[in-house]
């Protein structure tokens, strides 16, 4: 049985240790979008943000030391939760023709993961990539981080993030940023990251950007956060706190039955809004929106 040594990634200034234990067909070619993130410091554990062990022989945890909490749908396939007796995690993630893709099994705070994987290439790296966004999000929700389900534009150094249902629009909306603002680049298409640093909010490209293979290794002060809302006029409202919150929070990768990391996900939210702008934009899908999105975003810098 042979063992790496582990590879480390920065990301969103939080590094990351992912070792490959036994199995060839667990290895870096599984993880294409992870390159730009590798960093080549030597980190203590102390250091280490989480750290992922994937070995095929990890077993599940027995029926009696575990509940069943959940499934669901992530919209790429089903998963399911269940709470071990010491109050970490076992996930077994699914992909969209219901195969098993991989077992995830997490301690309470999602520092030590294991992980066995499942099939063909294709598979094991669906596996491996949702296992370790799962982890990411929920190990960031007890350190000021949220992985948030948005498209994100750079525009003049600041971010800006739009969120929305998927499929309501805001890939379409970045686009018409990138064509008609000048000074505009994508940091991220599906799932960027917010830090709250210093009392200030931050938000990086990541290592999962949806369809679009967006992989950027890059930090900005957040500028905005607006909603995508499909309407016959394009308009655009500046939200209250409480609505601002009741925007952001959806959209955050999140376990609500875990009291404890809901509650930290909900005090970060909390200071995002305290700290950033929040809209809805009420747009067609044409140019006239991204300029007065753009100006209505950037008018009180």
């Amino acid at each position: 049985m042979s063992e790496d040594n582990g590879h480390i990634f920065k990301i969103a200034d939080h590094y990351v240790k992912i070792v490959f234990k036994g199995n060839s067909c667990n290895s870096m070619q599984l993880l294409p979008s992870f390159r730009p993130f590798e960093s080549p410091e030597t980190i203590s554990n102390k250091e280490l943000f989480f750290q992922l062990t994937v070995d095929d022989s990890t077993a599940p945890i027995p029926k009696s030391e575990r509940e069943r909490i959940r499934i669901f749908d992530t919209g790429n396939g089903k998963t399911s939760v269940d709470q071990l007796k010491d109050g970490g995690y076992q996930y077994i993630i699914k992909n969209l023709n219901e195969a098993d893709c991989c077992l995830l099994i997490a301690n309470k705070d999602f520092t030590d993961c294991h992980c066995a994987l499942n099939g063909n290439y294709v598979m094991r790296s669906f596996g491996l990539n949702n296992a370790l966004m799962l982890i990411y999000a929920f190990a960031g929700s007890l350190h000021d981080t949220l992985l948030i389900h948005a498209s994100l534009v750079r525009h003049q150094g600041r971010g800006y993030a739009f969120t929305a249902k998927s499929g309501t629009g805001k890939s379409t909306h970045v686009s018409l940023w990138l064509r008609h603002i000048p000074d505009c680049d994508l940091m991220n298409d599906d799932n960027p990251i917010i830090r709250i640093i210093d009392g200030k909010p931050f938000i990086y490209g990541s290592p999962w950007s949806g369809k679009t293979p967006c992989y950027r290794n890059i930090k900005a002060p957040l500028g905005a956060i607006s909603r995508i809302d499909r309407a016959k006029k394009n308009s655009i409202e500046k939200l209250s706190p409480v609505d601002s919150f009741a925007t952001v929070l959806p959209s955050c990768s999140a376990m609500k039955w875990d009291e404890t990391l809901f509650s930290h996900i909900c005090d970060t939210v909390t200071r995002v809004v305290e700290t950033t702008n929040v809209y809805t934009l009420h747009c067609l899908p044409d140019k006239e929106a991204a300029i007065i999105c753009h100006q209505e975003l950037t008018k009180q810098r």
